[in-house]
């Protein structure tokens, strides 16, 4: 059959199936793709049918960069391939305060480009925003995130002047299982225990405020102890075993417990999901008393990924701005 086939075409068929492979080859780490805007969509969508996906768009007056390389893994032992983020920011001439954007997923699944939309919209009101990829759990349990995003933060101080950043004025966030690793990595400001070595020592991976959209706090308060876990549940897997095995651990990778007098101001952001608060009422305490500033919003509705459709990122965004702009 193949020789009834003139040799020109063949080699033509060829080498466009070896560029199809290329492009849809699968990643050499495992991932689990079960967390995205359409599957959240058909979760919520009968009790909520006016629900609009927040999508890309071409924003006037901002740019954008896809897929930068913020560091490589080669010398970790994490693994070897490079990790990346998106970043957006007004055209004009300046220096704006920055944003770094954590995605959710329970730790296991989910991508930067979920955070591209709520990046996009706070770029336009006069921030530079970075949706950030990180390892989860399936690849690279418990520190590699959390070393993952300081090396980010670290690269957005490097490369200050390129992209128009005040390194002085850096926030972060993220939201459900990111809205606690931008918890825990803010609230680790300037411990050596959780910097990792993934590039750009020379900058500081400290934060100046924290937005923590619907991420738990405390995993050891009852509301989140209490829920029952097999040994593949998400948050099991990423610390690295069950409370009763690594009790230690599941203190560590608590946020609330690393608080301190010094610690920055943070906005809390709900859905109507108690359980994705653990420990939020005794850290706003412990921030009162410190005279730290702290604020809470709260939506009012039982669905956990509100960030991911309009109206609510809207008002989420504009929360966000708000208190940036105050405590900025």
């Amino acid at each position: 059959m193949i020789n009834s086939i003139p040799k020109s075409i063949f080699i033509y068929f060829l080498f466009f199936a070896t560029i199809v492979c290329a492009q849809t080859k699968a990643p050499a780490y495992p991932v689990d793709s079960s967390y995205t805007v359409s599957n959240q969509l058909r979760k919520y969508q009968k009790h909520y049918p006016y629900l609009i996906p927040a999508k890309d768009q071409d924003f006037k007056g901002v740019v954008g960069e896809s897929d930068v390389i913020y560091t490589s893994l080669k010398n970790t032992k994490y693994g070897k391939r490079d990790l990346h983020l998106d970043i957006f920011r007004p055209e004009k001439e300046g220096k704006f305060p920055a944003i770094i954007l954590v995605h959710g997923g329970g730790w296991r699944a989910g991508n930067k480009q979920l955070l591209v939309p709520m990046a996009q919209m706070i770029a336009k009101q006069g921030f530079v925003a970075v949706s950030v990829e990180y390892q989860l759990g399936l690849e690279a349990p418990y520190p590699a995130a959390v070393h993952n995003i300081k090396s980010a933060i670290r690269w957005m101080r490097a490369n200050a002047e390129k992209y128009n950043i005040d390194a002085d004025k850096i926030v972060i966030s993220g939201t459900s299982a990111g809205g606690h690793l931008a918890s825990l990595v803010g609230l680790t400001n300037g411990l050596e225990k959780f910097e990792g070595t993934m590039g750009n020592s020379d900058s500081s991976s400290e934060i100046q405020a924290i937005i923590d959209i619907d991420g738990v706090l405390n995993f050891m308060a009852p509301i989140s102890l209490n829920k029952e876990r097999a040994d593949d549940s998400p948050d099991v897997q990423w610390i690295g075993g069950q409370f009763k095995d690594v009790p230690e651990l599941w203190k560590e990778v608590s946020p609330i417990y690393w608080a301190n007098e010094n610690s920055v101001p943070m906005l809390f952001i709900n859905s109507g999901y108690p359980r994705f608060h653990a420990g939020q009422d005794e850290l706003i305490g412990m921030f009162n008393e410190w005279g730290i500033y702290n604020d809470v919003v709260k939506f009012k509705v039982r669905m956990h990924t509100f960030w991911l459709f309009h109206p609510f990122i809207d008002e989420t965004v504009d929360y966000m701005v708000d208190f940036m702009n105050k405590v900025l």
